[in-house]
């Protein structure tokens, strides 16, 4: 899956584990490289679990069309489909076996 970051700043904090830790902290920063590899392993956001871990799973409210992947609670991986236009299944939902490419958002607690 190609992979994009929301801002400079981001890419070059994921850009090296050294940055990660420095950021993030030891553990969230070794699961965060974890769930990188998923992601850049994955052909499509499909193939990346819903289930613990990873734990893909889209979020509602203001933050709709956006996913998250679960970190060390409370901490979630944030991204969202980088696709123009977003593609819907007939249900109205995003056809995640479309979704080739994202953009990673941020690592934070949206809760």
């Amino acid at each position: 899956m190609d992979i994009a970051f929301a801002t400079t700043k981001l890419q070059k904090i994921f850009n090296t584990e050294k940055e990660l830790v420095r950021t993030f902290g030891a553990e969230i920063a070794r699961i965060v490289m974890r769930r990188m590899a998923i992601l850049r392993a994955a052909a499509n956001l499909d193939e990346v679990s819903h289930l613990p871990p990873p734990r893909r799973h889209e979020l509602t409210g203001d933050r709709k069309g956006q996913f998250a992947l679960d970190l060390k609670h409370p901490y979630r991986l944030l991204l969202q489909p980088n696709c123009d236009p977003l593609p819907y299944k007939d249900d109205g939902g995003i056809d995640l076996k479309r979704v080739t490419a994202i953009t990673i958002i941020a690592v934070e607690d949206y809760h």
